[in-house]
């Protein structure tokens, strides 16, 4: 049983002292403000931006990042933390978690990744940004640890930095618990220096397979790599080779293990479909436990996987609630009232209705489809895709086949992995697609869109986190230059 953590809801004295690092006032390179912070972070190695063919085997070890930690003063060990890993779902569930401990009093941090517009989005406190100048003080506290131990553990990392700067912003913030998505794989994420109160892994499928497996046993193995010893492992009930294999891994480590959901499941979960006024089509969920009695939940984002990832949000409460934090139904009922995830089933022009949504891989396409056929009716619907080159193309092809009235192939502008407009039209003549054309740019894509589609139509931009980024960048442009007239 951990310690009772009290749920005030603000901000309280440091839980302990992170000892603060030597001053390098002067030394070149230190960023100081949040302009030179954006500046040194466009100069590191960025994973997320490369093709994984031309990464080696070796790019991915946690000695840096725990050298780096610990130049800092270790501040990862001053914050108790939930740990969320998995192919689909695992920003949707960590949303929905951290909101409903805001919910029930807490201050609660949030590391996830990627980013939309602002890379601040990674590190938010009660879903707030961290602010600019504590941005810019972060980032300049990690980059002097970094300069230190470089010439014995190699330059830094983009993402090694960000995610020394969140544990250390909340450290330094004190925050009562903060829930950290992994942003690669598990076993030898950056992020995986954290001892949790609660691990989670969510669904499994084809992704990154050059760098995590080519079967989705494989991928488990690495996902299940944040299970540590004596912390609770949890996961949904999916295909049986994967659950099988995080099983092992939990065994391996000794860190016990539930499934939420499906027969013969360790926790009891169920949800159903339902229309109400003000809420619309929307899942309701059930979990039951020794503990906590879930009851018929209303699940604030759209589609049938958010149901199971809504499910396992409420598992890790129940495992917090275990270790000592006070978990309350009304609180997390209200904090799922408050989850919102941009980017996400966002629904974000509406003359013309234009649906964003990061999908890139077949698996979260197929979701995707499904949830607008049940929550957005159309008479003809006009996708615009853009993704990066590494990804399965065909798989993803094929299935907005199943579901495009026409397609407009297009990039994201400045994404070095991204596919050529060209090669993805023809590809998907060659998935079974018909009506497609192609536009070298977003802008022009969602021109060509809005000139096809009428008053009840629906324009769905899909594929990639940068192609959804900058639409929601280039309409909230246009918003304002609206707004200005």
């Amino acid at each position: 049983m951990g310690k009772t953590v009290g749920n005030t809801g603000r901000r309280r004295a440091r839980l302990v002292e992170v000892e603060p690092p030597p001053s390098d006032a002067g030394v070149v390179g230190v960023p100081e403000t949040h302009a030179q912070a954006l500046a040194y972070l466009a100069r590191r190695t960025d994973f997320e931006r490369q093709n994984p063919v031309r990464i080696g085997p070796d790019a991915f070890k946690l000695d840096r990042m725990r050298a780096l930690l610990e130049a800092l003063g270790n501040p990862q060990d001053g914050v108790r933390c939930v740990h969320v890993a998995g192919t689909k779902g695992k920003g949707s569930t960590c949303e929905m978690a951290a909101s409903c401990l805001e919910g029930c009093g807490y201050t609660v941090g949030i590391y996830t990744s990627p980013h939309l517009l602002d890379v601040r989005e990674r590190i938010r406190i009660n879903r707030e940004r961290i602010a600019e100048p504590d941005f810019g003080r972060a980032c300049g506290a990690v980059a002097a640890a970094a300069e230190r131990i470089a010439r014995k553990h190699g330059e830094a990392t983009f993402f090694e930095v960000l995610t020394a700067m969140g544990l250390l912003h909340f450290a330094e913030q004190a925050v009562d618990v903060a829930v950290i998505e992994v942003g690669l794989g598990g076993r030898l994420d950056s992020t995986n220096v954290i001892v949790p109160e609660v691990a989670a892994v969510t669904s499994i499928s084809l992704d990154h397979t050059q760098l995590l497996g080519d079967t989705v046993e494989k991928i488990a193995v690495e996902k299940a790599g944040i299970f540590k010893p004596g912390v609770p492992a949890l996961t949904i009930q999916q295909d049986k080779g994967v659950v099988e294999a995080m099983r092992g891994v939990a065994e391996r480590v000794g860190a016990p293990f539930q499934v939420v959901g499906g027969a013969g499941s360790d926790i009891d979960f169920s949800f159903r479909f339902e229309y109400q006024a003000g809420l619309g089509p929307h899942a309701r969920v059930c979990v039951t436990t020794p503990r906590s009695n879930f009851e018929h939940l209303p699940v604030p984002l759209k589609g049938e996987h958010q149901a199971l990832n809504c499910g396992l949000a409420l598992a890790i409460l129940d495992k917090l609630g275990e270790r000592g934090f006070n978990i309350t139904e009304s609180g997390v009922t209200r904090g799922l009232e408050r989850t919102t995830l941009p980017g996400r089933f966002e629904l974000a022009w509406s003359s013309p209705r234009i649906l964003l949504d990061g999908a890139h891989n077949p698996a979260s396409i197929k979701c995707l489809v499904k949830a607008i056929g049940a929550n957005l009716p159309y008479d003809s619907m006009v996708v615009v895709f853009g993704c990066c080159s590494d990804k399965d193309i065909p798989g993803m092809l094929r299935t907005i086949a199943t579901g495009a009235d026409k397609v407009i192939f297009t990039r994201a502008s400045g994404n070095r992995r991204a596919a050529s407009p060209g090669e993805l039209a023809r590809r998907y003549v060659e998935a079974g697609g018909k009506m497609s054309q192609i536009a070298e740019s977003l802008p022009a894509a969602l021109e060509l869109a809005a000139r096809a589609v009428a008053r009840d139509d629906l324009i769905c931009v899909t594929g990639s986190f940068y192609l959804v980024g900058e639409a929601k960048r280039y309409l909230e442009e246009v918003a304002r230059k609206r707004a200005a007239r």
